[in-house]
This record gives structure tokens, C-alpha cells and sequence, in this order.
């Protein structure tokens, strides 16, 4: 028996199990509430059937779908009339609010291609971002200008637009405004993007409506040095929330609103700020970012349904002297991500005598699969999904399968056996851009190995065990310590490095550089000074402890002995 046919006979077994388990009252077919086409048009049809009704709340100011839409419009009328074409990319550099989504939506009418850019990074990493994915328009947001203006003669930049993160919010809200929000001077001499969309001429069509059409370029960090785009379809992003939602989230409808702070820039972000919240017809309350108190007055204010939180932010919320101020018993559906704090049976009795919902781990997912790959939901009866260790993250959503491979020789593991996780499903990456080995390395017989470590049970039910790769989470955020060293390398001081990580209770874990300095330049440079650098060279959840050594433990290859270095912490 090839191995080929070894492993779809494994699937028939594991489909079978998989269905034996799977939760009463959650669906196993993948219905497509308005039909399979591009996300774009699912906006068009909201604004066509019920054009006033609210899409977006915004700090005291509503937007109607109507107003989404026509929004949109203008700036794929806009970009296309300044040349920009159906395939070419789009950078979009900003925190939430209305304006990405204006960006957004238009970007996928025209069947441009959105790059999210993280705001944090620093002029290495945006020039890098840009340079790689060959974008040559940049919307930013104001704060970001001197930074844009540092880069912009080292990329191909031809039109920057630049908007404030206050210019769409409501006048009046008894939703608080996270300090410094919209502060920034506007950007000088950078045409400013609400005028130009005033100005813009409706884009005519033909809407983009190939759901094999690249739609983003979705960003993740790479071991072997910077990040790598992944490219995602629009039927990526259709497939995505169309069978995630039917699993965690399936009566979801015009009647919900959803409030979200996860950065739209990021993959989950724009699952469930962004993609969700259209594809169930929802209202999104949009936060720039988390703020306890915001977050508990947008709940109340907007008898909010839906929720997705770190399980951090919800401990935060629990413990909170307001907490009992604000009315959270509208919530039905939250989902939870453990980071740093895990969800234990404790926190969902707490939170659940807080606001009448149950905590759910929401999803195992990544960047390559457009994320939200598994769903928990329906599996909480007598906290069974809390007694399953190590970490369970339930069964996989319909027409994804995953299975459990030997990272060397990539033989299928049995049931039970640990081993690289390996999916497949519609909305893998068709490849990372520009990087074909990698594409050849990661995408295998149409199974994107992942590089994480994980099993599957006998009841067919997922756990992730960890990431064999070395990627670290700080406060959430991935960390990648090859990137940090591609970085450090730049300075002239610096011989060499390795990066490792290291628990942190409040963080989760915390990067720590191993640094050899040259001895004719060392002079003058200490760890404070090289973690002041780090601070001019990237975001600010990427600067590494610096630990200063005489030499690097090395293999005969020439690699860093990242073992013996975690002995040295």
C-alpha cells in the first residue's frame, strides 16, 4: 500500500470517529449563507436588502452597510483610476477602525491585493514588507507618518494616503476613547484618504468575483529569517468563516453585534473583525484596541452577542472594580484564546456567573490556513473539553482534515502517537510569495506541514502540544527569534547571536539574546545600550533581554546550539 493510500484510508477511519463525536445541534455541512462567491458581494447583498441598518459602531458613530459599501466603492473607484489594477498590492498600515475596512472591502472589489502591515513595526520591517510584496500604495495612519516618510525613498511607493484614527469615530459616546487615540498631527503633505474618497469617482466594475483570485497577502514570520507572505484566495477567506461559523457561531445573524479588538492586521483579526461579522450578517462595534472599561461599556451599549477575548482579557474584566457596573449578560457566544493565561474551569465559572456565557477555546489555527481550523464549541458538558490534557482543541472544522506525521521522514503517525500536525483543507496558502523552496517545503502532496507538535485522540479530537519550530509568544504576539537575529546581525558590533526563549509569568515568554560582540568595536557597548538599539530596529514586543557572551556554542555546521544556550539562562 502506497503511502498516499495509506492516509486516506486513516481519514476514512478518522472521519468516522470524528462524526461519532461530533456536538449535537452543530452543523456538519458548510451552508454559505448568500452562496459561493467572493466576501465583497456579501456586502453588496447586505446593502442591496437593508441598506440602512447598522454594519459598524464606532465610538459613537454608527455606519450603516450602505454606507460600507458606497465607502468601498469610492476607494476601489479611487485606486483604479490612479492605475491600480485587479492583482496589484495594496498596503494597508493601521489599528481598527472604519477606515480599514473602507480599505478593505475596496481593495476586494477591484481584486487588488490587500498586505496588512503590522503599525508597530520599525523602518527595517516596513521596508522589508513593502520592498517583498512589491506594493506601491501605502494607507497609514497618521501617527505612522515620520516613520513612512523615513522608508518611502527606499521602497516603490508612488501614492500614500493617510488618515486619523478619530476621523470616523462619533462626536459623543459613553464608550471610552483609549488615550492617545487619534492625537497624532495629520501627516504632512500626504494626501488625505476621507478627501480623496469624497472626491473619488464610484468604481464602475466589474467587481472582482474569482474566488481563485489571490485576496491578501497575509504576512507570518519565517525560521529561516523574515517574514513570508502567505498568499490567501478569496475563497480562502470565504471557506474560512463560512465553516468556522457554522461550528462556533451558527445562529449568528443581523440581530447580533459583535465587538472586536483584535487588530484587523493580524489573520484572527480579520477572521473575526472583519469576515465574521459580514459573512453572518452581524454588526461589529469596532475597538482601536483593548481597554477593559471600553470593551465593558461597548458590551453594554450595544447589547453585545458575540465576543472573542484572550482568556487575559477576560480575567482582567472579571477582576475589574467596574465589572459589576456594566451589564455583560447579553453575551452569548465567547471564545477565548490561551496565551498566557489558560482557560480553566475556575475562569468559566467565574465568567460565567459575570455574564450568563460559557468561555470557549475558540480555535487552533495559523496564518498559512487562514487560521480558525478546529472548533470547541458543544464540547463543554460537564467542562470535558477542560479535562482533556495537553491542550485540546477539539475536532476539525468540516472539510479540513488533519493528521499526525513524523517530522523526519513524514510516515503517517497512528492514533494517539505524537507528531507534526499536517492539514489539509481549502484555505491553505497556495503559496508564501516570491519563496517557491519554502512553498516546496511547507506544501506536500496537498498537506501544509506545519511545524507544530500535536495528536489526535481515539475519539478523533485534536491537541496541540507546541511549536517545534522556535517561534515564542510574548503577551500573544509571535515572536520569531531568527527574525531578531537577522536583526541584531545588522549591527556592527555584533559578531553574532542567538535567540531563545524565556518564561515570563505576566508575558508568557520573553526572547533573550545570546550576543557576541566584535572586541575592536565592543568599546562603549553594553547590554543597555544594544537594547536601546533593538528598540530603533523593531517593534517594541520583539526587543530581546540581552545576555552578552564571549563566544556562541556552535555545531560543526556553523549553526547555534540553541540547547546549550537554554542551559546558560
Amino acid at each position: 500500500m502506497t503511502q498516499n493510500q495509506q492516509i486516506e484510508d486513516h481519514i476514512v477511519d478518522l472521519r468516522k470517529r470524528q462524526a461519532e463525536s461530533w456536538p449535537k445541534g452543530v452543523s456538519r455541512e458548510i451552508g454559505y449563507r448568500l452562496g459561493k462567491v467572493p466576501m465583497s458581494q456579501y456586502v453588496r447583498a447586505e446593502a442591496r436588502t437593508r441598506p440602512d441598518d447598522t454594519m459598524v459602531h464606532y465610538y459613537g458613530r454608527t455606519l450603516s452597510w450602505a454606507e460600507i459599501d458606497t465607502a468601498s466603492d469610492r476607494f476601489a473607484g479611487l485606486l483604479q483610476a490612479r492605475g491600480v489594477a485587479a492583482g496589484d498590492r495594496v498596503a494597508v498600515m493601521m489599528g481598527n477602525c472604519p477606515q480599514f475596512l473602507i480599505c478593505f472591502w475596496g481593495i476586494m472589489k477591484l481584486g487588488a491585493v490587500l498586505v496588512p502591515v503590522n503599525p508597530m513595526f520599525k523602518a527595517i520591517e516596513l521596508t522589508y514588507q513593502l520592498n517583498d510584496s512589491g506594493a506601491e500604495t501605502l494607507v497609514f495612519q497618521d501617527d505612522l507618518a515620520p516613520l513612512v516618510a523615513s522608508v518611502a525613498g527606499d521602497t516603490s511607493l508612488r501614492m500614500m494616503l493617510a488618515t486619523g484614527a478619530a476621523e470616523m469615530a462619533g462626536d459623543t459616546g459613553v464608550i471610552p476613547r483609549p488615550a492617545g487615540m487619534g492625537d497624532a498631527p495629520q501627516a504632512e503633505g500626504v494626501e488625505r484618504l476621507l478627501d480623496a474618497l469624497e472626491a473619488a469617482t464610484p468604481f464602475a466594475g466589474p467587481d472582482c468575483t474569482d474566488l481563485d483570485a489571490v485576496a491578501a497577502l497575509n504576512y507570518t514570520g519565517g525560521t529561516t529569517g523574515m517574514p513570508k507572505g502567505c498568499v490567501h484566495t478569496h475563497g480562502d477567506m470565504l471557506y474560512t468563516v463560512a465553516s468556522y461559523c457554522g461550528c462556533a457561531m451558527g445562529d449568528a445573524g443581523a440581530d447580533d453585534v459583535v465587538v472586536n479588538f483584535f487588530p484587523m492586521f493580524w489573520i484572527a483579526g480579520e477572521d473575526l473583525g472583519v469576515l465574521a461579522p459580514v459573512y453572518t450578517g452581524a454588526a461589529v462595534c469596532i475597538l482601536h484596541r483593548w481597554d477593559a472599561v471600553g470593551w465593558m461599556a461597548a458590551v453594554a451599549e450595544h447589547r453585545a452577542t458575540i465576543v472573542t477575548l484572550l482568556v487575559d482579557n477576560a480575567v482582567e474584566v472579571m477582576r475589574h472594580p467596574q465589572a459589576r457596573t456594566y451589564d455583560l449578560t447579553s453575551l452569548r457566544n465567547t471564545s477565548v484564546c490561551s496565551f498566557v493565561k489558560k482557560l480553566g474551569a475556575a475562569f468559566r465559572t467565574e465568567w460565567r456567573a459575570l455574564t450568563d456565557s460559557t468561555m470557549v477555546e475558540a480555535a487552533y489555527g495559523m496564518t498559512e490556513t487562514n487560521t480558525c481550523d478546529t472548533f470547541t464549541v458543544g464540547l463543554q458538558d460537564g467542562d470535558y473539553d477542560l479535562q482533556q490534557q495537553p491542550v485540546f482543541v477539539g475536532l476539525p472544522v468540516p472539510e479540513t482534515d488533519i493528521i499526525i506525521c513524523d517530522f523526519e521522514t513524514g510516515a503517517l503517525k497512528e492514533i494517539g502517537e505524537t507528531g507534526e500536525i499536517c492539514i489539509r483543507s481549502p484555505a491553505v496558502l497556495k503559496s508564501y510569495w516570491n519563496k517557491p523552496d519554502e512553498t516546496a517545503h511547507a506544501l506536500r502532496d496537498g498537506w501544509l506541514h506545519t511545524g507544530d507538535i500535536g495528536m489526535v485522540n481515539e475519539r478523533g479530537f485534536v491537541h496541540y502540544l507546541g511549536r517545534r519550530k522556535e517561534m515564542l509568544k510574548v503577551n500573544g504576539m509571535p515572536v520569531f527569534p531568527a527574525e531578531i537575529e537577522m536583526l541584531l546581525g545588522r549591527h556592527p558590533a555584533i559578531l553574532g547571536s542567538g535567540v531563545i526563549g524565556r518564561k515570563d509569568e505576566a508575558k508568557g515568554e520573553v526572547p533573550v539574546a545570546f550576543v557576541h560582540l566584535d572586541p575592536e568595536q565592543a568599546e562603549g557597548i553594553d547590554a543597555d545600550s544594544l537594547r536601546a538599539w533593538c528598540r530603533e530596529q523593531m517593534a517594541s514586543f520583539k526587543v530581546p533581554e540581552i545576555r552578552l557572551v564571549d563566544g556562541l556554542p556552535m555545531t560543526a555546521t556553523g549553526k547555534v546550539k540553541k540547547e546549550e544556550l537554554a542551559d546558560l539562562l
